[in-house]
């Protein structure tokens, strides 16, 4: 396969270097730093207890790179209009689209790209950082859960599982992944976005009354949401989970909160915004994530 990777954060870096090992494939990033460390001494990834060093080619830009048959977008999810637009060239009239990122409703700007029958949107569970300029760290392995949202009438999910699997991830096909995208995505509204706006650690959460009321609210709005969907969960079982994940997790920092720490604009909008999206569309009232949504973007405005 012909391969794109937009972004050569740690999963960017990991996917595109472990492609790498039988694809043709780009790593794109506006870092020139990284690009020509990467091209000069390859991109290292730290897993399984050592460093290995692949080979993907690493460009600031596509132009002139022809047409792809994937293009995986694994930018900040506040970048993925931008970054799209910039790397046009690449889209071709069957290239695929596919998204990983954090959050839901990201399929919403990949449509203003492609038609809706080649765009892929999924979850990873694999993670990483990044330790220095074109060196990262893969942390755990997971699975790679991809779907699409109409029917896979040219059987290429198959085809790119066969891809990817070759390159040590592992792929499953969900039939409905809007179902996977949302159980993840209860956490992430719920735990994350109140840690970042009390700017605390994980296990604070379960700790403290108040802060627990607020987050089984969040947790309330997000499971009405999603069952106007059509997408059935048990809260209580919910609820249960994000409360072990809090205890489990004291120190433990989410993205919001490490964003709103260290001055940076978050993916606020592809998280809790994806809630309040969904729920204007449904006509379900979600009063909670509607403030969660303007208090970090308030936030975000602090000098």
């Amino acid at each position: 396969m012909k391969i794109t990777v937009i972004g050569a954060g740690a999963m960017g870096s990991v996917y595109g270097g472990h492609l790498s090992r039988k694809h043709q494939v780009y790593l794109v990033d506006t870092k020139p730093d990284i690009v020509t460390q990467i091209n000069r001494e390859g991109l290292k990834i730290d897993e399984d207890g050592v460093t290995n060093t692949y080979h993907p080619t690493a460009v600031t830009g596509t132009e002139g790179l022809g047409e792809m048959d994937l293009v995986i977008l694994f930018v900040k999810s506040i970048y993925s209009r931008a970054a799209l637009a910039g790397n046009q060239g690449v889209i071709g009239e069957k290239t695929r689209l596919l998204t990983l990122q954090n959050g839901a409703g990201h399929e919403d700007i990949l449509k203003e790209f492609v038609p809706e029958d080649r765009v892929i949107i999924g979850t990873t569970e694999d993670n990483g950082a990044v330790l220095a300029p074109g060196h990262v760290r893969r942390g755990g392995v997971g699975n790679t859960n991809i779907g699409m949202l109409t029917e896979d009438r040219e059987e290429f999910l198959p085809q790119l599982k066969e891809a990817f699997d070759s390159c040590g991830f592992q792929v499953k096909i969900h039939e409905n992944i809007q179902y996977l995208i949302w159980d993840k995505l209860f956490t992430n509204v719920s735990l994350s976005a109140v840690t970042g706006i009390l700017l605390v650690d994980m296990g604070f959460i379960a700790e403290n009354e108040y802060a627990w009321n607020l987050t089984k609210a969040l947790i309330h709005e997000a499971i009405a949401v999603a069952g106007a969907l059509g997408l059935s969960f048990d809260e209580e079982a919910v609820t249960e989970r994000v409360r072990q994940t809090s205890m489990g997790n004291p120190a433990g920092c989410t993205s919001i909160r490490a964003d709103l720490r260290d001055g940076r604009r978050t993916e606020v909008n592809t998280i809790s915004g994806s809630v309040v999206t969904a729920a204007k569309r449904c006509g379900v009232s979600v009063p909670s994530h509607e403030f969660v949504v303007n208090m970090v973007h308030a936030m975000e405005m602090k000098k």
